[in-house]
């Protein structure tokens, strides 16, 4: 298939998830044979030195600095691609996808990668990268959150052919590093306001309580005011290569889940994947469906509050650690790679019927 995708970042992953999500996924379809290009939008955050994969070998990447210029420089790629795909948070989202909408592409399709954020904001009348009026036009609605989230989608925002695909992980490039042992615990992620209190009660509590023991945070954005723990080492930024060794010098990684994504569930962050695919041990907040994912106390550590934390920490609560890592290893590797998740959207995107077999079978039904 021939697809071209318009997402918020492949080149840089400064800052944003969405680059490391896109970059397992399409070597994934260039794996499984499929043809893509991705379209970027060219802005000064993610440009320079916090471009950290400008010229990939999987797919074609081209940036661009205008709506005008998507359509005069690609238009007839757009309408002759098996499936156009935007990605959320695109600058510009709601006036291109009205752009996109309007020419007479075979498939019109969104990748959400913040799928219960997206509904937050649409809910607050924020429209800026998706319009609700527009959450119906696309031929398949492409949801990194499952579950109910698909039901929501549907019955309250009206999208046409909702579908779970979940983010993955590239695990040529996340194995287990030859690297010493230096934290008990740590964390990776971009600084935000509804993550903040689950960063307080399962790791900077913690290692109050446990001075003898080195954590670590890793992620941009973070305020000055945050009163972070002598034993908590911060560290600004950690590009993709350093993510395995990262991963590997932990004796568990903390996942936690933003409030919108934990309140519907189903909402499995790259970071799980990617730390399994490693081998490291996890320890993450509470949400429906996790368990479904990697089962509670066999594959992963689930802790409701510092008590839970500390006892995984200590040992206390029995927990095996190795057996944990070995399980969700076997798992992330079976079902949650970039290849197993291109061939989940290929398949999708082959059962869609497109805009021309739609009309086709709309104009016979209608004329029987």
């Amino acid at each position: 298939m021939d697809i071209v995708i318009l997402g918020l970042s492949l080149a840089s992953s400064w800052g944003n998830g969405h680059a490391t999500t896109f970059r397992a996924l399409i070597k994934g379809l260039a794996a499984e044979g499929h043809r893509v290009l991705f379209l970027e939008r060219e802005v000064p955050w993610y440009a320079g030195s916090n471009r950290d994969l400008p010229d990939p070998d999987f797919c074609e990447l081209v940036f661009y600095h205008s709506l005008d210029e998507v359509q005069e420089r690609h238009g007839d790629r757009l309408r002759t691609a098996d499936a156009v795909i935007v990605g959320s948070y695109v600058p510009e989202g709601a006036a291109l996808i009205d752009r996109l909408a309007a020419m007479d592409l075979k498939r019109l399709c969104f990748y959400d990668i913040d799928t219960p954020v997206t509904m937050d904001l649409l809910d607050k009348g924020e429209e800026a990268h998706l319009a609700r009026r527009q959450v119906p036009v696309f031929d398949l609605y492409f949801s990194f959150s499952g579950g109910k989230v698909l039901d929501r989608l549907s019955e309250v925002y009206g999208a046409r052919a909702p579908r779970a695909l979940y983010c993955s992980v590239d695990e040529s490039r996340y194995t287990r590093a030859d690297v010493p042992m230096r934290w008990d615990m740590g964390y990776l992620g971009t600084y935000s306001d509804d993550r903040q209190p689950g960063l307080e009660a399962l790791m900077l509590e913690p290692a109050r309580r446990l001075p003898h023991m080195k954590f670590v945070v890793a992620g941009a954005q973070y305020p000055d005011g945050i009163d972070w723990p002598d034993n908590v080492e911060r560290i600004e930024h950690l590009p993709p290569r350093e993510h395995a060794a990262f991963y590997s010098a932990q004796r568990f990684t903390l996942n936690i889940t933003r409030v919108a994504m934990r309140r519907l569930g189903w909402s499995p962050s790259v970071r799980l994947f990617e730390a399994a695919a490693v081998g490291t041990p996890i320890l993450s907040d509470r949400w429906e469906g996790l368990g479904e994912l990697l089962p509670e106390g066999e594959a992963i550590v689930i802790a409701d509050g510092t008590d839970a934390a500390v006892a995984a920490l200590t040992g206390e609560d029995g927990t095996r650690p190795e057996a944990l890592a070995a399980r969700a290893h076997e798992i992330v590797l079976a079902d949650h790679t970039g290849r197993a998740r291109a061939a989940e959207l290929a398949h999708m995107l082959q059962e869609c019927p497109g805009r021309e077999r739609r009309r086709e079978r709309e104009e016979t039904t209608e004329w029987t």
